[in-house]
């Protein structure tokens, strides 16, 4: 696991711990992970690169927010002008701020990693009715930033990997922190899932390097959920950011906007995973492999986690670590 905490003004804390690569692969008859041969296991160090899962949404949001500065779309725009060829969302009059919030209806998500190739799957995406009436409630759903991706996409004219470089990773200089990793990032990436069924969705054995999500990799590894890799201190950047009003990605009445309850594409003050941030205004999100991310304006403080709790398979999640370091954090603070 690599910890970064600090402030506005700087880091607190930047530790590492545990293991990057550990496992060759997981043992269903024993439900014991395989170990490589104990030289070939390989620390996390500061620069070790995990794949974010989830805190993709994030850059996701705010190369959206972006393009409603610019006047590319509006919030509360209908998905229908900017993507019509996604005829559900079109047909129930789905908003763009309803996408951000997770209030569309959509389900939580659809197996696009059984279509044949990527088109297929994008169009069994934009069939997808809402289940319940948009507006009306709130489910987290991955197929509402997936969505998000069509819209930004159109209206832009350049695939989300552009978008992400252009608007957020490469005026905060985070160089280390994009889809698609190339082969040479690989020794400093960690290993994530042997995904295999019954417990995976697909068959791809040891995972290092490729996207875990299993519809982010059907559809080249490039989504608006997840996709993204990054490191740390790459992270921290961006929190410092958050925490400074957002230049030089988002203005800041769109970073107020973005960061303050109900929050979009961010979650606000949430314990489970915040601990004793929660409560003041706090907001983050947390990803499957293990990530989570916390910015607490109100204590001018940040708070990244990055794991790999898949290593070597996915079990239930337990986000009482994030929650029990949030706390400490929040206690140093006073």
């Amino acid at each position: 696991m690599a910890l970064a905490a600090g402030t506005g003004s700087g880091p607190l804390a930047e530790e590492c711990f545990g293991w990057a690569v550990r496992y060759a692969a997981y043992d269903e008859r024993t439900d014991r992970g395989v170990e490589l041969p104990r030289e070939r296991w390989e620390p996390v160090r500061r620069d070790t690169i995990f794949d974010l899962a989830s805190l993709t949404k994030l850059c996701t949001t705010i190369v959206a927010l972006r393009a409603v500065e610019r006047g590319l779309i509006a919030l509360d725009g209908r998905v229908a002008a900017y993507a019509p060829e996604c005829t559900a969302a079109a047909g129930h009059g789905i908003t763009v701020r309803q996408l951000l919030t997770h209030t569309s209806g959509l389900i939580p998500e659809l197996p696009l990693y059984e279509e044949d190739g990527r088109e297929r799957a994008l169009a069994r995406l934009a069939a997808e009715p809402p289940a319940t009436p948009p507006g009306t409630a709130r489910r987290y759903s991955d197929l509402n930033f997936l969505l998000l991706q069509r819209v930004l996409e159109r209206t832009a004219g350049q695939p989300l990997d552009r978008l992400v470089q252009e608007t957020v990773t490469g005026p905060l200089g985070m160089a280390d922190t994009r889809f698609n990793p190339p082969a040479s990032w690989l020794p400093r990436i960690a290993a994530t899932e042997d995904q295999r069924r019954p417990w995976g969705k697909l068959d791809r054995g040891m995972l290092r390097g490729v996207v875990h999500d299993e519809n982010a990799w059907a559809l080249g590894g490039v989504a608006g959920h997840a996709g993204l890799f990054s490191t740390a201190g790459d992270l921290a950047v961006l929190c410092r950011a958050l925490l400074a009003g957002g230049g030089p990605v988002l203005s800041p009445e769109s970073t107020e906007l973005m960061l303050t309850a109900p929050g979009l594409g961010f979650e606000v003050d949430q314990p489970w995973f915040m601990g004793e941030l929660a409560g003041r205004g706090a907001a983050g999100h947390t990803g499957f492999t293990g990530t989570s991310l916390v910015v607490d304006r109100a204590r001018g403080a940040y708070l990244v986690l990055l794991a790999t709790t898949v290593h070597p398979r996915r079990r239930p999640g337990d986000s009482a670590p994030r929650a029990a370091a949030a706390t400490a954090l929040a206690g140093a603070l006073g």
